[in-house]
C-alpha cells in the first residue's frame, strides 16, 4: 500500500527536505502534497529523483576525497618554501577570490545579510580553519602520518554528533564500516603516537580539527541561504584569512620566494582542494547523511599515500596495501548501504 511505501521512504523525503530543503526539484514530493490518492507514476518519479540525488551526492563525496587526498603531497612540496599555515591560507584566499569573480560574472550578489554573519563565521571556523588550519599547525609537533591519523578520526565524531543534532541514529552497517575504515587508517599510519608531552599541542590541535570538522559536516546539512558559489567563497575566504593572520602572529611577515614546484603545488591547492573540493563537499552534505559523507572521507589518506608514493617516491609496501583494502572495504560498505 501507499502507507507502507511512504513509511519506508527516507525521512528527508517524507518531510519535504530533499536537496537541502528545496522541494522544487521534485514536484509533489512533500508530505503536504503526497496523499494515499497520489498516482503511482508520481511516486515512482519521486523515488527515481531521490535515488539520483543520493547517487550524485555519493559521487561528490568521492570526488572531494580524491581532490583532498592529492593535496597532501602538494602540501609537503609547498612546505619547502612557505610555512604550512601561510601556504594554505594563501591558496584559500586565491580560491575564494576566483569563486567570487565567477559569481559576479554570473550576476550573483556577493553581499550577504547581516543575519548570516554568525553562520558564515561558524562555518568558516568548523569547515575551513579547523581542518586546514589546525592540521597545518599540528605539523609543527607531529609528523604528517601522526596528524593524518588523528584528523581522520573525524567520521567517528560525525557519526556521534549526527545522532543528537540531526537524529541520525547510527546503523549497524555504518558502525561496521567505520570500524573497518579506522582499522585501515591505524594500519596505514603506523599505530604508535610517541613523543610524550612534547607532542601534546599537536595531538590537541589534530583532535580539535577532527571534532570541529565533524561538527561542521553535521551542521552544514542545512545550507546557508546564499548561492553555493557565494557562500563557499565567503567560508573559504574567512577561514583562510584567519590562517594568514595566525601565521603572521607566530612567524612574522617575512615571505620567501616560491620555487617552481612550490608555485605549482600552491596553484593546485587553490584550484582543487580549496575551491572545487569545497564546492563539491558542501553540495554533497545537502544530498547524503553526514555520517555517510564523513565515512567517505576515509578515502583521503588512502589517496594521499598512493599519490605520495607516485609523486614523492614514498614507500608503499604490504602493510599499506592491506590498509587500503580495509579502508576501501569500509567506504564501500557504507556507500552501498546508502545507494
Amino acid at each position: 500500500s501507499f502507507r507502507v511505501l511512504w513509511a519506508d521512504r527516507p525521512r528527508e523525503a517524507q518531510h519535504g527536505r530533499l536537496c537541502g530543503g528545496r522541494t522544487d526539484y521534485v514536484p509533489n514530493c512533500s508530505r503536504d502534497r503526497m496523499t494515499p490518492d497520489t498516482p503511482f507514476t508520481t511516486l515512482n518519479k519521486c523515488n527515481r529523483a531521490i535515488r539520483y540525488d543520493g547517487a550524485w551526492g555519493l559521487l561528490l563525496v568521492v570526488a572531494t576525497a580524491v581532490g583532498w587526498g592529492l593535496g597532501w603531497p602538494m602540501m609537503k612540496i609547498a612546505m619547502h618554501d612557505w610555512p604550512p599555515l601561510f601556504a594554505r591560507g594563501c591558496a584559500g584566499l586565491a580560491a575564494a577570490l576566483g569563486l567570487a569573480i565567477i559569481a559576479v560574472v554570473r550576476g550573483q550578489n556577493l553581499l550577504p545579510s547581516r543575519s548570516l554573519a554568525p553562520r558564515l563565521a561558524l562555518g568558516a571556523a568548523t569547515n575551513v580553519f579547523a581542518p586546514m588550519g589546525f592540521t597545518a599547525l599540528a605539523l609543527l609537533w607531529l609528523t604528517v602520518a601522526q596528524a593524518a591519523l588523528l584528523t581522520f578520526t573525524m567520521p567517528i565524531w560525525a557519526t556521534l554528533l549526527a545522532w543528537p543534532i540531526l537524529g541520525e541514529r547510527p546503523r549497524l552497517r555504518s558502525v561496521i564500516a567505520l570500524c573497518l575504515g579506522m582499522a585501515g587508517l591505524v594500519l596505514l599510519m603506523g599505530a604508535n603516537l610517541g613523543g610524550g608531552i612534547e607532542t601534546f599541542p599537536g595531538v590537541a590541535l589534530a583532535l580539535a580539527a577532527a571534532i570541529l570538522f565533524a561538527l561542521g559536516a553535521v551542521t552544514s546539512r542545512t545550507p546557508i541561504p546564499l548561492p553555493p558559489m557565494v557562500s563557499t567563497a565567503w567560508l573559504i575566504g574567512l577561514g583562510s584569512a584567519a590562517m594568514i593572520v595566525v601565521d603572521w602572529t607566530l612567524n612574522g611577515l617575512e615571505i620567501r620566494p616560491l620555487s617552481f614546484a612550490g608555485a605549482g603545488a600552491l596553484a593546485y591547492m587553490a584550484v582543487c582542494p580549496m575551491a572545487l573540493c569545497y564546492l563539491s563537499w558542501f553540495a554533497a552534505l545537502e544530498r547524503v547523511p553526514a555520517a555517510t559523507a564523513s565515512t567517505g572521507l576515509l578515502l583521503v589518506p588512502v589517496v594521499g599515500a598512493l599519490s605520495a608514493a607516485a609523486i614523492l617516491g614514498e614507500a608503499l609496501g604490504f602493510r599499506e596495501i592491506c590498509a587500503f583494502v580495509l579502508t576501501l572495504g569500509g567506504v564501500a560498505l557504507e556507500l552501498r548501504g546508502r545507494g
